[in-house]
């Protein structure tokens, strides 16, 4: 395994990336509890993971280093020896109330021998009927009935069932990472896994963080894209704010400046909807010149460019009204660029599509794009486009919304050369 992160684009020849094998989480989704937890519907794990292992064979084919997220962190946790520290971490920030109620939890997961099934434990959550709970003398009635019984629920320790979405939780841009705070509380929690990854991992451990987990404002790993090595695209959205990316700012242009590259940040202010959830969500670079694209961001954006101001710490802004076309071609140095569009054209195939991801690709090298299988109308625009597509299935992942730069973490990619 190579050492270190540096991702300075999002379609340079893909070396090593992070996913996450979707596991016991998603057996704890219950229909009346998925609104709390950002899902639609609940996927079918065995099928599921098929999916998933071939869309992890299908990077390997491609000469991609794939690492997992529950195997990177019990290998920082035993290294640091920080598990005990870990656990007690996720118990603060499980919700759970009542001592005798957290010791129990706390002896259970003690108990997990292995450490990357203690990781993935901690994803999966813990159920009632999986621990000990001792009735005292003198307790109360509501202590001797157990949940899951008389009608309330059965979880004591949530899930963690959008941890498959590994972009969202940080996101690495050049040699550094942004450990974000989440949009969701039942999301936030997720970033403790890569608080202590890039904190006590051997080959991380030195990693610079731009973004911190404890900022007081909410920013995602898919409104971020890295354009250049020089220009950051953010994403102002249902998911991302605005006060976010003014203290990313700060850190990215003036405070760690002596380590990052980053010399302008683009914001998109995009619309505050599910369809728009992301910028990823919104468009993604699939070659040197060629994005695909929401047909719903066609037609005027109102963008503002951040970067250094005339003195330390300050920050200057200048607001953009043009197209996408127009922004991006800048952006990017050439004279123009291409947009495909999601649905081809067909607005009834671009909203179906777009709802199942149509527009969220992963490039494993420039004009290599790796899609969904179902999306079959922007696909073929993508096949006229030039692109050479490495399709997968998605019947139960795509039931998560999310697409396959949301399942993906880049750690390294080849620089870009035009």
């Amino acid at each position: 395994m190579s050492k270190g992160l540096s991702v300075h684009s999002e379609i340079g020849t893909l070396r090593k990336v992070m996913l996450h094998r979707p596991g016991e989480e998603l057996l704890n989704l219950v229909p009346d509890e998925l609104p709390h937890f950002l899902f639609d519907d609940i996927p079918y794990l065995e099928v599921a993971q098929q999916e998933h292992d071939t869309f992890a064979q299908v990077l390997r084919d491609q000469g991609v280093e794939v690492v997992y997220l529950e195997h990177l962190v019990a290998e920082a946790l035993d290294a640091a020896g920080s598990r005990d520290e870990f656990c007690t971490r996720w118990l603060e920030e499980s919700g759970l109330r009542g001592k005798r109620t957290r010791a129990a939890v706390r002896e259970f997961m003690d108990s997990i021998e292995d450490t990357e099934a203690f990781v993935c434990k901690c994803i999966a959550g813990v159920r009632a009927n999986e621990v000990d709970l001792p009735i005292e003398a003198g307790s109360r009635l509501a202590d001797h009935i157990r949940p899951g019984q008389g009608g309330e629920v059965s979880l004591l320790v949530d899930p963690m069932p959008n941890a498959y979405f590994t972009r969202d939780p940080f996101a690495v841009v050049g040699h550094g990472v942004c450990l974000n705070h989440m949009y969701s509380d039942v999301r936030n929690r997720e970033t403790l896994l890569g608080q202590f990854l890039f904190r006590d991992h051997p080959h991380y451990c030195d990693t610079p963080l731009w973004y911190h987990r404890n900022s007081a404002f909410h920013m995602e790993g898919g409104d971020i894209l890295n354009l250049s090595a020089k220009c950051l695209a953010i994403g102002i959205s249902q998911r991302t704010q605005a006060s976010a990316i003014d203290t990313l700012a700060q850190h990215i242009l003036w405070e760690r400046q002596d380590l990052s590259e980053i010399d302008s940040i683009l914001a998109f202010n995009i619309p505050v909807s599910r369809a728009f959830m992301h910028l990823d969500t919104v468009f993604t670079q699939i070659d040197i010149d060629k994005f695909t694209i929401h047909p719903g961001i066609m037609g005027t954006l109102q963008v503002f460019e951040l970067s250094r101001g005339s003195h330390p710490g300050s920050v200057r802004i200048v607001e953009h009204n043009d197209t996408l076309e127009h922004i991006l071609a800048h952006a990017l140095g050439l004279d123009s660029v291409t947009l495909v569009e999601c649905g081809g054209g067909d607005p009834v195939a671009a909203a179906r599509e777009q709802w199942n991801d149509g527009s969220n690709t992963l490039a494993v090298a420039p004009g290599r794009i790796c899609v969904y299988q179902r999306n079959n109308v922007t696909n073929e625009a993508l096949y006229k486009a030039g692109l050479d597509l490495l399709v997968v299935p998605s019947s139960e992942l795509s039931r998560g919304r999310g697409g396959p730069r949301c399942m993906s973490m880049p750690f390294e990619r080849d620089e870009v050369i035009q």
